[in-house]
């Protein structure tokens, strides 16, 4: 819907034409309206920010005004008093006029001389940040950092100006450093002074490259070059030909191992050489290149050809060696190669732990700012004629029935208040408990639920839905002090109670969840609130996840954190999100390898446990050379769980059963998430696996007691309004609301941040068929990795194959090099893994392995 259609132009008339006879009521604040608050804001923020940028735009001009041609006005405006400048506005000559003249006198003379142009400049900072979310400006820093270079730069414009007698009229460092220069040098001399100003320099330079866009951009500016390009006319061309073929000497000419060189003629023959690492480039065809004919007095011999000498002998029928690339790795395989090399060195392995944060330990969290704020957040709507109007109806509707009560209490939420009545002696609960429907009319209510007894309470509950719903911001939920001091392995923040307490869980422990509720009742905005809450409480290296969304339009807006949180097969480099149905059977089988590779790992390192494993990890009780790594976190999440079963069916549930039932202990957690809770979707199987349920609200109490075994959903307000249920009795939850800006910033904050260059590749998914564990020989692969050649004739000519061994020679990280032993297994060249042991070479003979790779490539 956009902003057009939610104008209150527009609401006003469609009120008219439902309610032309009755007074208008005003609508519950909901998630609608809060997104239209969100554009009000934006479009504020927009205008306030643009006339800041537009003042400071002035502000520089009028100070650039002032020191072109400042002389007048700063001799007219220090001779009169300040009651009377503007009164001499055509007298002055500012280009700005008497606003301007007079802003300039102030900041430049009397102030901070010619840095005072530092303060319109951050005055345009925060109007940048005003106008562009995107534009994540600490502005504190910036104000700090502006404010220290703005008196450095004022003291020494005005020491210079005072040690070299620099005639200017308008005085370089101001009133301020004309000051402090003179006091300084009054104190300590001349060296002293410069002394202060070099340490001062210093440390504002310190602090400024504290900042990490100012980092980035110095090391984009002094970054080394790789390539070099140089531009030879037909003169130098000429000339170099006439003196021979002359060796030159190591200082004129790049080393010729190092290099690839490669020569181009332009329309006026002016040659272009190109020297570029060969690190970096492609590895080289055994085939020679052809050679170009050209006019001999226009050819540079820059490189000459080997004679028969010096050419390698190779016999007619041995293949050609080919050298090994060094492939450029990543700042965490690099990190991983270090920590393999301290282990296979056979030095002593250091005492202190290893990190699971690093190589990224400067990695910064998402912070609150991103998150909007709403007025009264943390304060319920109480309104006290509403709850005696609701008490005195509900006493009224019991005695008229014969139940005598004691006393009622009222607990005020952000959706619903809580009435306790405590029944006198003698009176059964079930005669209250029947009586919903005959309180829910007397309280023109809809969604009266009845909660006989309260679980630990000793009282009966009756909750009504306020008139004045009041949304709970994911700001006051990440903000309270249950979620920041939590010790929880995944904490979901969902949102507050009826009793206005922030309502947490950990995945870890649930161990999966089901979210079910019909269109439009909160639950895509439960999802993100899931996902959020973890995002501000994990590491990259802690958590990842694979976002699976048939709908393909839910999970797009989280694929700026592709690199840093999610794990997808090697196929779906394009888009981590998976929306197509077969990659979802794919992806599915895959997360079912990847399990088994952990639990391998588990048993390999005596642990029953992902946290365990991670515990010995760390203390260096593992070794590396065995495969074992530090293991993250894998939380998948499906939306429309619904519309995968009536396309995939059992392709789709068999996979998913089989993480539910073992995935807990290898860290795995799923959350699926449905829109139509019928037993044909939602079956015995998924039931019985996934502990964790988060009902929004249904249309019958049957779609209730298929997702929560009882009923209660069918009895919701909507608008996020949900039952959550993990143990015998659900709770009743508002959910946190999270906008799609406010995701979007997030986002864009971790992006930025440093991390992985590449999602988590998950391992090629092997079919079972047999007790050996899987399919060999499984014919033509998708996509083979580019070392997948090498790596064969590397393990056939020495007839070992392993993970770790990939690794090491081959300066590969552990995914990848997994990621090319699953393809060497569907390829039939090695046999499946045997515990510790390394795989099996099923392939002897070179030429029977390169008849296979010629198979593969066709």
């Amino acid at each position: 819907m956009s902003a057009r259609d939610k104008s209150p132009k527009n609401n006003k008339t469609k009120s008219n034409k439902r309610k032309n006879t009755t007074k208008k009521k005003q609508e519950p604040q909901n998630f609608s309206s809060a997104m239209e608050l969100s554009n009000i804001e934006k479009h504020t923020n927009l205008i306030l920010g643009l006339l800041l940028v537009i003042i400071a735009l002035l502000a520089i001009l009028a100070m650039g005004s002032y020191i072109a041609t400042g002389l007048p006005d700063q001799a007219l405006l220090s001779s009169l008093e300040p009651d009377t400048w503007f009164q001499q506005g055509s007298r002055l000559a500012n280009i700005c006029g008497a606003i301007g003249a007079i802003v300039s006198y102030l900041l430049i003379s009397v102030g901070f001389g010619w840095s005072s142009v530092l303060i319109p400049i951050f005055i345009g900072i925060i109007g940048l940040r005003l106008m562009f979310p995107d534009f994540h400006a600490k502005l504190w820093k910036w104000f700090f950092g502006f404010l220290f270079t703005m008196i450095w730069l004022s003291v020494l414009l005005a020491a210079v100006q005072q040690s070299f007698e620099i005639n200017q009229f308008v005085s370089m460092g101001g009133a301020f450093g004309n000051f402090c220069a003179t006091s300084l040098r009054n104190m300590t001399g001349v060296p002293g002074l410069v002394c202060m100003l070099i340490l001062v320099g210093v440390g504002v330079l310190s602090y400024i490259g504290k900042s990490r866009r100012v980092s980035r951009w110095i090391e984009k500016v002094f970054y080394p070059v790789k390539k070099a390009t140089f531009i030879v006319t037909n003169h130098e061309m000429v000339a170099a030909t006439a003196d021979g073929d002359a060796q030159a000497t190591d200082a004129e000419k790049p080393d010729e191992g190092n290099y690839d060189i490669k020569t181009e003629f332009d329309e006026n023959q002016n040659a272009t050489v190109t020297f570029a690492n060969k690190q970096e480039e492609e590895p080289v065809s055994p085939e020679p290149e052809p050679s170009v004919e050209v006019p001999v007095e226009e050819v540079v011999t820059v490189k000459s050809e080997p004679t028969v000498a010096e050419q390698p002998k190779t016999q007619p029928n041995e293949p050609k060696k080919e050298k090994t690339p060094k492939a450029k790795l990543t700042v965490e395989e690099k990190h991983k190669q270090k920590l393999l090399e301290e282990e296979s060195s056979g030095r002593a392995l250091p005492k202190t732990p290893i990190n699971p944060l690093e190589p990224f330990t400067k990695y910064k969290y998402p912070t609150l700012s991103l998150l909007k704020v709403y007025p009264d957040d943390d304060k319920p709507a109480i309104d006290k004629e509403e709850l005696a109007r609701n008490n005195d109806r509900i006493q009224e509707v019991l005695s008229n029935f014969g139940i005598r009560i004691k006393e009622v209490r009222a607990t005020v939420g952000p959706t619903v208040t809580l009435y306790e009545i405590i029944p006198a002696e003698g009176v059964r609960i079930n005669k209250i408990r029947n009586l919903e429907d005959d309180i829910a009319l007397s309280l023109a209510a809809l969604g009266v639920r009845i909660i006989a007894p309260i679980p630990g309470r000793g009282t009966i509950g009756i909750e009504v839905p306020n008139k004045q719903a009041k949304i709970v911001s994911m700001h006051s939920i990440l903000n309270s002090k249950e979620y920041k001091e939590t010790k929880m392995q995944l904490p979901i923040a969902l949102g507050k109670t009826i009793t206005n307490e922030v309502f947490m869980a950990d995945l870890a422990k649930i161990p999966h969840l089901l979210v079910a509720g019909a269109t439009g009742q909160g639950k895509s905005v439960g999802l993100n609130a899931i996902i959020t809450s973890l995002l501000y409480k994990k590491h990259p290296n802690e958590l990842k996840i694979v976002l699976i969304d048939p709908k393909k339009v839910e999970f797009g807006i989280y694929k700026p954190i592709a690199d840093h949180f999610m794990a997808a097969l090697p196929e779906n480099e394009d888009s981590p999100v998976i929306t197509d149905v077969t990659k979802v059977v794919r992806t599915l089988n895959s997360l079912c390898t990847e399990m088994d590779n952990r639990f391998r790992l588990l048993q390999k390192a005596a642990t029953k446990n992902i946290v365990e494993y991670n515990r010995k990890y760390c203390d260096r009780k593992l070794k590396l050379t065995d495969g074992h790594d530090f293991m993250p976190y894998l939380v998948i999440i499906i939306d429309e769980f619904g519309d995968l079963i009536m396309t995939a069916g059992k392709e789709v549930e068999r996979p998913i059963a089989r993480i539910a039932q073992l995935g807990r202990a290898a860290g795995m957690h799923m959350v699926i998430a449905t829109q139509r809770p019928s037993v044909k979707v939602i079956t015995g199987n998924i039931k019985a696996n996934f502990p964790g349920r988060m009902a929004f609200r249904v249309m019958s109490h049957i779609d209730s007691s298929t997702i929560l075994d009882q009923k209660g959903a069918d009895q919701l307000v909507g608008r996020g309004d949900m039952l959550f249920l993990n143990g015998l009795f659900p709770t009743r939850v508002q959910c946190a609301f999270v906008d799609t800006p406010e995701v979007e910033e997030i986002c864009a904050y971790i992006q930025n941040q440093l991390g992985p260059d590449e999602p988590m590749t998950l391992p090629e998914p092997v079919v079972e068929s047999g007790e050996d564990g899987g399919e060999v020989g499984g014919g033509k692969i998708a996509k083979l990795d580019a070392l997948f050649d090498q790596v064969a004739r590397h393990i056939v000519t020495n007839q070992q194959a392993s993970t770790s061994s990939i690794q090491r020679d081959f300066e590969v990280g552990f995914n990848r090099a997994g990621r090319i032993m699953n393809q060497l297994q569907q390829a039939g060249i090695v046999g499946p893994p045997q515990g510790a042991k390394p795989r099996d070479v099923l392939i002897v003979d070179p030429v029977a392995l390169e008849e296979k790779l010629r198979e593969l490539h066709e």
